[in-house]
């Protein structure tokens, strides 16, 4: 498959960017943000996104879904990340509708995929549980019951968790915190006696929450994938994720980058546009070069997806670009900001937005750090 995109993909990338300049615009995110939206999203959007199709691209037709392709989502997630929309589609689909798709049982993809697809039920992936991206990190423990399971222990960083009708939990069946096996996924309705959710409200306005499990009973069928073998689900479910949140970056990169070079042909000093001095003109080249090289890697890991690449190829690729995305978008975030001058500190532009949103992006499913690490690891160094 050749890295670029068809012409189905490009009118559906088109379409999404008609829709979320239009109906979903950062004034949007602004407002709920400045009228403190007790969801967080705005429920009239997302089912006019579900409409679209949007939440049903990467599923299988048999539930559901259009089949059409992680491309396909990738584009749309990239035009989200343009206007910052606040919606369910990175953790219900992306997230979760990923990992049932990947692990679920043929009854749980049965039953689950349509509903996601439709937008008729969210989901929230609860994994972390310190302050640093770590995903077999794994405390939280599901002891075996006479039913099934009975599930302790605290979540944070859950991504639209206190919207989420179900939540996907990671637990311990068997080992020590920090061993890849003994991991086990598990469905929990967030209404479940002992489940608590704490909101939280991010710098970037986007959706988390915090989740106390005390003594929460489910059954053998909550169990998504083998028992003490949930790593093999989360593993490819994350990699997904992590590209579809470089697709996600990848447009507000872009977004921000235009708005700052349409600015220094507007703004005037000395009589002339501030883009016509060398210094900022060489420090805009150097942002376009940097925005060419993310596209580039974002393109190739959702080419790899679609193509159905080894997994150890996708794990490097999805640490590539997101390793590669996060330093990107932290350049051009705050470069944006310095070249907007002291109007580009104020509230009042939507500019800041961006420098928001690149902090707490970054730090979702690990930052530059973290990916260079494992992006060495996978290479044997």
């Amino acid at each position: 498959m050749a890295m670029i995109l068809n012409d189905e993909q490009t009118m559906l990338k088109d379409s999404a960017r008609d829709f979320c300049a239009n109906s979903a615009p950062i004034a949007q995110l602004r407002q709920l943000r400045d009228e403190d939206s007790a969801l967080g999203y705005d429920p009239a959007t997302w089912r006019a996104m579900t409409e679209l199709g949007w939440a049903a691209v990467p599923f299988p037709e048999a539930h559901g879904g259009l089949d059409f392709g992680y491309k396909g989502l990738g584009v749309v997630t990239e035009e989200t990340g343009r206007s910052l929309v606040a919606s369910p589609l990175f953790a219900s689909v992306w997230l979760c509708g990923t990992a049932i798709n990947v692990g679920g049982s043929d009854a749980q993809r049965a039953e689950l995929l349509p509903r996601i697809a439709s937008g008729e039920l969210l989901m929230a992936l609860a994994l972390e549980e310190s302050h640093r991206h770590d995903p077999h990190g794994v405390s939280t423990t599901a002891a075996a019951a006479l039913d099934g399971f009975v599930i302790n222990g605290r979540k944070t960083f859950v991504l639209d968790g206190h919207v989420a009708e179900q939540l996907l939990v990671v637990a311990r069946t068997s080992g020590e915190a920090g061993d890849r096996d003994g991991i086990s996924l598990f469905l929990v309705d967030r209404e479940a006696a002992g489940v608590a959710v704490t909101r939280l409200r991010m710098a970037d306005s986007r959706n988390v929450a915090n989740v106390e499990f005390d003594g929460v009973q489910v059954g053998a069928d909550a169990l998504v994938g083998e028992l003490g073998r949930g790593a093999e689900v989360l593993d490819p479910t994350l990699d997904i994720g992590r590209i579809g949140m470089a697709a996600e970056m990848l447009g507000g990169i872009q977004e921000c980058f235009e708005r700052t070079v349409a600015y220094l042909k507007e703004r005037e000093q000395f009589g002339v546009p501030i883009g016509s001095f060398q210094a900022l003109k060489h420090r805009a080249a150097n942002m376009f070069c940097e925005v060419e090289l993310s596209k580039s890697c974002v393109l190739e890991a959702l080419t790899a997806l679609d193509e159905g690449r080894d997994a150890d190829e996708v794990a490097k690729l999805a640490s590539l670009a997101k390793a590669k995305v996060g330093e990107t978008y932290n350049l051009v975030s705050r470069e944006g900001i310095q070249m907007h001058g002291g109007i580009g500190m104020t509230d009042e532009f939507d500019i800041g937005f961006f420098i928001k949103r690149a902090a707490v992006s970054e730090q979702t499913l690990g930052d530059v750090n973290f990916h260079r690490n494992r992006y060495g690891e996978l290479e044997g160094y």
